[in-house]
């Protein structure tokens, strides 16, 4: 099987799982893929619980398409982001339902929306920043979210949902996956005395596992 082939399959079946979970709806969301030729991105306007991999969009390191349907409108946040990191190979992006709940509260710091409350949470998805409002597609969002690729694993778009970026297609959903389930535990657990994992705690956590979090 050919690595291109692989990477299909993969985005076809992150994105069964994540539809079949209520992790986005309709025709929303997307998922691209790093090629040595260029990138892999699911159509615009597609389902992500009903993918077809010989339809999934190729396009060529610019950008442009090659083969596929139409691709989504949002590649050029999702090669922005590839650029900015050579060692990235997957992005994730839906509209999980807790994250965009997240993003519409004033309670929040837009320079992480998460506190620390589980070691997970910070081990596999680290910090997360807050993108202010642009719509959907709108390439200014760009220059918003390229600096801060090599520091953080994902972002919050507000209003839309997160995006996420990994070493594969796989651990950029993981890394959502673990935040989405930390934003529901941030709802439900609001108002609890217990305080989130301390610096000391942090450090630990940044030096055996990697964690991606900055004082």
């Amino acid at each position: 099987m050919s690595t291109e082939t692989r990477l299909r399959e993969e985005i076809c079946r992150i994105g069964r799982s994540l539809y079949a979970r209520g992790y986005t709806v309709g025709s929303a969301g997307n998922i691209s893929a790093r090629l040595d030729d260029g990138f892999l991105i699911t159509p615009t306007d597609a389902c992500l619980g009903n993918l077809d991999p010989a339809r999934i969009a190729k396009l060529d390191p610019m950008g442009e398409q090659i083969s596929g349907d139409r691709g989504s409108k949002t590649i050029r946040l999702h090669r922005a982001v590839y650029e900015a990191d050579p060692s990235v190979q997957g992005v994730v992006h839906p509209h999980s339902t807790h994250l965009v709940a997240l993003s519409l509260t004033l309670a929040i710091d837009p320079a992480n929306v998460l506190p620390p409350l589980t070691p997970y949470h910070v081990m596999k998805s680290g910090q997360i920043p807050l993108i202010p409002y642009l719509r959907p597609g709108d390439p200014a969002v760009i220059d918003l979210v390229r600096p801060l690729v090599k520091h953080v694993r994902g972002v919050l778009l507000a209003r839309i949902g997160p995006t996420f970026w990994h070493d594969s297609v796989s651990s950029a959903s993981y890394a959502l996956e673990e935040a989405e389930e930390t934003a529901k535990l941030w709802f439900l657990t609001r108002g609890s005395a217990l305080p989130p994992l301390d610096s000391t705690q942090i450090d630990e956590l940044r030096a055996v596992f990697g964690a991606k979090w900055q004082e």
